[in-house]
């Protein structure tokens, strides 16, 4: 290889040949040194010290040198394959091993051979034997001692695919590091230095080739700093770009909205409110846009907060807008702030506030009459608060002022979305942006993925919220649980509350259509066949036949239309239906305090976050909330696992953790859904807490210091081959 360009940008064909080349290309998608020198191992085989075969210990496992003396092949008896018996043999005793369709087997262990091998001794009529033990021939006797060495270190298992095994892998890997030039440290040596890390090619060499298994520990310490770093630079990176742009200053006014709104509010605020509030408060007064993550726990009011946020910006002169996921979510929205507001939301009219303003919805559906209006209104400046879906993103959609930009559910809007609003700022001006997420992230995560943003979190529930009791129930297992449930519901809706049974799938013409999760394997972990899940349109029908027969039914999906929905919510907030049956489109948003219990059904098949938000439906007045996790699983299964920890608490931020430690870390940060690998291959998002947040730290003052990255060219190249995959589009959607 050429030392002089960058030595992992060198192409594996140009090390190992095109014929190996493709094979990792197609097999792995490894094209470059660097990305093979990344493929690191997913465990070690530790192999012990060799062992007389006249002295071998039974049930341990040991490391043996020996010749092979005979080679059997046994096919089997009334089904396909074979076993290879082969004796070998060390001069002081001998030994049977036994190999299950190893055609690798029967082709290398001929008699004559002298190889080392390593297992478990078990006894076979009496004899010592090992089953499928690893081995590794010698080419002749001169070899045995230099082979003997290497045997015993720690025998590094690739992740491998079929035609591919992890010997192969190991062979190329041992190529490439012998012919590996003096590379440049992307982490610079002061830094190195104060976090006693290792250099690059030493830590790639002792996690591929270790002496000893505390080498491979000292490694990946150092490896997860190339991971974490180069992304922390990013962000730090955007958070100096911040910084740099320009804002207005956005305060509230003595006797303006904002205060008026305060007074007519009829609880107070709670503290941690009042705290993300004043937070919030300070970054709108800056003249450099404000980027703001809010979480928190479902209930905890962040829609007051935001609100809030949002009168500030009417108070300055400007307008905000609150961009939502779907239709039926900012239809919710635009219900509750103009009922929050009150006489506020009605300027101009009889029994309206002369200092308020007006709330435009805009949505992709609306009515030309309706769209029209609206729109007018976004464009004078009659209404300074604009909540919509993506409909407000398009061109037509013109603003008078646009201030504060206010993001729910930010994971389903990409930069493009983002950014187009953001054009329709005044000037040079960029607008200020609040993202709130109702699924709440551990600190550790959301400094990874959101690490540009400043991060507010609402963990305690307003005063006047009822405690939600939740509880599994097993309907195959015990049946007579599933008729309590329902029971549970009628006694609920007997005493003028309200109920929702949330189904995974819609049903009907499209009975494969799902609004959330809906993704579940067809198959049970023991191989079964899993009935389809349940649909709402079947389970609405059933119920209204059988148990719930006599109470006013609803049905909500994402099938319905615009109008649709709006019709049943709107019937559902005035108590006109006892039970809503619907799929997730009732997860985030939906906020009808008289709705007292919940039944989640084929409640396994929908992941812990998302159970989290949908029981937050209930319990959000003043009668305590009921949660029933509807599942046919079996008891001793990870499904049932997941629902006994949402049973257990109502942490929000604790069942995060689990949620993430269930899922591939790839997930959080997006990879899945590219369908690319994650470029975290060491690095634990839940777990590396602190590396990450010494990363943080490092990356910002590298960056204060040297904005462009000019006196750091190898760490300047690992962020720009970062920022060229999925994951910084990922990013870029925080």
């Amino acid at each position: 290889m050429d030392g002089e360009r960058d030595a992992l940008a060198v192409r594996l064909r140009e090390v190992l040949g095109d014929r190996t080349a493709k094979v990792l290309a197609k097999s792995l998608g490894l094209n470059t040194v660097g990305e093979l020198l990344k493929h690191y191992p997913r465990r070690y085989d530790e192999r012990g010290e060799l062992t007389d075969l006249s002295k071998v210990p039974i049930d341990e496992d040991v490391t043996v040198l020996a010749e092979v003396v005979k080679s059997t092949k046994i096919p089997f008896r009334g089904r396909k394959g074979f076993r290879c018996d082969v004796q070998v043999t060390d001069g002081s005793g001998s030994m049977l091993l036994t190999f299950f369709n190893s055609w690798q087997v029967e082709r290398e262990l001929r008699p004559g051979r002298l190889a080392f091998f390593a297992g478990k001794i078990t006894l076979y009529h009496g004899r010592p034997q090992m089953a499928g033990p690893s081995y590794e021939l010698i080419g002749d006797e001169e070899d045995v001692d230099r082979t003997g060495e290497e045997f015993a270190k720690p025998v590094p298992i690739y992740p491998s695919v079929a035609g591919l095994p992890t010997w192969t892998v190991k062979q190329c890997v041992r190529v490439v590091l012998d012919q590996l030039p003096e590379i440049e440290d992307p982490l610079p040596e002061e830094l190195r230095r104060r976090h006693r890390l290792l250099d690059l090619r030493t830590a790639l060499e002792q996690v591929h080739r270790p002496a000893e298994i505390e080498q491979t520990y000292v490694a990946k310490h150092r490896l997860k700093w190339d991971e974490a770093l180069p992304l922390q630079v990013v962000l730090a990176q955007r958070r100096a770009t911040t910084m740099q742009d320009s804002a207005h200053a956005r305060t509230a006014k003595p006797g303006g909205i904002l205060e008026r709104f305060d007074a007519r509010l009829p609880f107070t605020l709670t503290d941690g409110q009042q705290q993300v509030s004043a937070e919030i408060a300070e970054d709108l007064a800056q003249t450099h846009p404000m980027h703001r993550l809010l979480q928190g726990e479902v209930g905890s009011g962040k829609t007051i907060v935001a609100l809030r946020a949002m009168l500030t910006a009417v108070d300055s002169g400007a307008q905000a807008v609150l961009l939502a996921p779907t239709e039926v979510l900012a239809q919710q929205h635009h219900r509750s702030i103009t009922e929050l507001l009150g006489p506020l939301a009605r300027p101009g009219q009889f029994d309206g506030d002369p200092e308020g303003t007006k709330v435009a919805l805009l949505t992709g559906s609306q009515g030309a009459k309706e769209r029209n209006a609206s729109l007018l209104d976004a464009q004078s400046g009659d209404a300074g608060i604009v909540i919509g879906t993506h409909a407000v993103i398009q061109d037509k959609v013109k603003l008078h002022d646009l201030g504060l930009v206010v993001i729910d559910e930010q994971h389903r809007f990409g930069v493009e979305q983002r950014d187009a609003l953001r054009a329709k700022a005044k000037g040079d001006e960029s607008p200020h942006l609040l993202v709130m997420t109702a699924t709440p992230i551990p600190r550790t995560v959301a400094m990874t993925v959101f690490g540009d943003l400043d991060v507010s979190e609402l963990k305690v529930l307003p005063s006047g919220r009822s405690p939600i009791a939740t509880h599994v129930v097993p309907a195959k297992e015990k049946p007579a649980f599933l008729t309590r449930a329902w029971e549970r519901i009628r006694e609920e809706v007997a005493k003028g509350h309200q109920a929702y049974v949330v189904c995974p799938r819609i049903g009907g013409d499209a009975g494969d259509e799902t609004d959330g999760d809906g993704t579940q394997p067809a198959k049970q972990a023991d191989g079964e066949e899993r009935r389809p899940p349940l649909a709402v349109a079947d389970v609405a029908a059933q119920l209204e036949a059988g148990p719930l027969n006599g109470l006013r039914l609803g049905v909500l999906h994402g099938r319905l239309t615009p109008q649709e929905k709006d019709e049943v919510m709107g019937r559902f907030n005035a108590g006109e239906v006892d039970v809503l049956v619907a799929t997730t489109v009732v997860e985030v948003g939906v906020n009808v305090p008289n709705a007292s219990v919940m039944a989640i059904l084929d409640a396994d098949r929908f992941g812990v976050s998302q159970l989290h938000q949908l029981r937050g439906r209930v319990g959000r007045g003043s009668v305590p909330g009921l949660c029933l996790l509807v599942t046919e699983t079996d008891a001793d299964s990870p499904a049932a696992d997941r629902l006994r920890a949402v049973a257990s608490t109502t942490d929000g931020f604790e069942l995060s953790r689990i949620d993430l430690e269930q899922r591939r870390e790839g997930d959080v940060l997006g990879a899945a859904q590219s369908g690319r690998r994650s470029s975290l291959r060491l690095l634990s998002v839940l777990r590396d807490e602190d590396l990450i947040g010494q990363a943080r730290q490092a990356a910002t003052d590298l960056v204060e210091r040297d904005p462009d990255l000019a006196g750091h060219p190898a760490l300047a190249r690992a962020v720009a081959a970062l920022t060229e995959t999925d994951q910084a589009s990922f990013l870029e959607m925080t």
